[in-house]
Formats: structure tokens, sequence, C-alpha cells
């Protein structure tokens, strides 16, 4: 199988999803390059953990501010309007419910929208969920960016999570390399997949059922 979208493209395709005036966070490493692809004409407001809003996309090689970071320490930039508030107005902003939606990744997510993302059991491992959990939760929506398969090509989207939970039927959304889900209480719904892929072919791959999404692809 050769034609996958690269990460750019992934980030890209999440981006079309969010709509004008939301209030995004975006989960440490492959979701923080949604912020590079943006459409310019949508007023988004993107949230750090740390404590910012009106976060704008990674400033170029050389232009960096190591003094503004995004949670996953990477350089960020500040938008016009933009402010800087304590970590803990930031974990009353995101246990509040006043994320219209997250991008987290994920090892592994069910075709419920159960969603693990913080641990395998691996030695070494980070020990514990984290800010994964409030923002899992607390948003509106959580959409997963992710890799379909392992490198083992094992699926990560998966009938039940066999990895310590983050949170339970809270993912809606699921974009990976080969496809894009939608996910919940109707079981995995496939919204569109890369050229040259089949539905019976995702399906081998995954090895859970898949049906063609059937609901509206506008976002609430």
């Amino acid at each position: 199988m050769t034609n996958r979208y690269n990460r750019e493209q992934m980030a890209a395709r999440v981006a079309l999803d969010i709509p004008e005036g939301a209030y995004v966070n975006l989960g440490i490493g492959l979701p923080t390059k949604v912020a590079n692809y943006l459409p310019q004409e949508r007023d988004i407001f993107l949230q750090s953990e740390n404590g910012l809003l009106g976060m704008g996309p990674q400033p170029p090689a050389g232009e960096e501010d190591w003094e503004l970071i995004n949670a996953g320490k990477q350089a960020v930039t500040l938008l016009q309007g933009g402010s800087y508030f304590h970590h803990a107005d930031s974990f009353a902003m995101m246990r509040g419910g006043h994320i219209d939606i997250c991008v987290l990744g994920a090892f592994q997510v069910s075709v419920r929208g159960d969603l693990a993302n913080w641990h395998t059991g691996e030695e070494g491992a980070i020990p514990a969920v984290g800010g994964a959990m409030d923002l899992a939760i607390g948003a509106k929506q959580t959409f997963v960016m992710m890799e379909l398969l392992t490198k083992q090509g094992v699926s990560k989207l998966v009938e039940a999570c066999t990895y310590p939970l983050t949170g339970l039927a809270c993912v809606s959304r699921v974009y990976t390399d080969l496809a894009v889900f939608a996910v919940g209480e109707n079981g995995a719904q496939v919204i569109e997949m890369v050229d040259g892929l089949t539905l019976d072919e995702l399906r081998n791959l995954t090895g859970v059922p898949l049906s063609e999404y059937s609901g509206e692809l506008e976002i609430r």
C-alpha cells in the first residue's frame, strides 16, 4: 500500500474540520502540527495547557523565543490579542467545558470512542495520565490524530482498548494516515479514505466492524 497521508497532510485535514470561532487545545506531539494549517480566514483561538490563549503557529527557525512555549516545550508564537494566565486558570478552562475541540494523539481508540493515550505498560513510560484526562472529558469534542497501524502492523482503532484508559466514550473523530473515522454509539464509521483503498481492505487492516458514515459532515 503506497497511498497514505503524511503527517503534514494529516494535520491539514484536521484543520479543515475546525470551525470559525472555536476554542481549541492541541495535545503534545503530532497534534501541534495542526496550528500550522488553520485557515487564515477563520478566527480560531488556540489554548495551551500551560496558560496561553491566542497561540499562533511555530516561529521560523532562528526566531524562537524560548520563554514562549506550548505544553510540549516547543517554541510558539502569540497572535495579536493573545494572553497569558496561570496554570490553574488554564485547567479551570479545560475542566469547565470552555474548550470546543481538543486534538490528542493516542495509542488506541475504541469503536465506541474510548481513549487510551498515556501508557502502554512499557518500562520507562510516563507514569501519569496528565492533562489529557481533563481535556478528553472537559472539551465539547475530542478529535484523535494518529497513524492507523503500529510499526508492527497492528490497528490502533480497536473493538475495545487494552491499554489503560484516559477517558470513556469521549472521542468523536479519528484522523489517520489512511482514513478519517467517526466513532461513538454507532460504532466506527468511515468518513473518507485515501485514494486506492477500499472499505473491505480497511476492514481487513483494522479487524473491526466498519460502515460508511451516514451523519452530517458539519462540525457542531
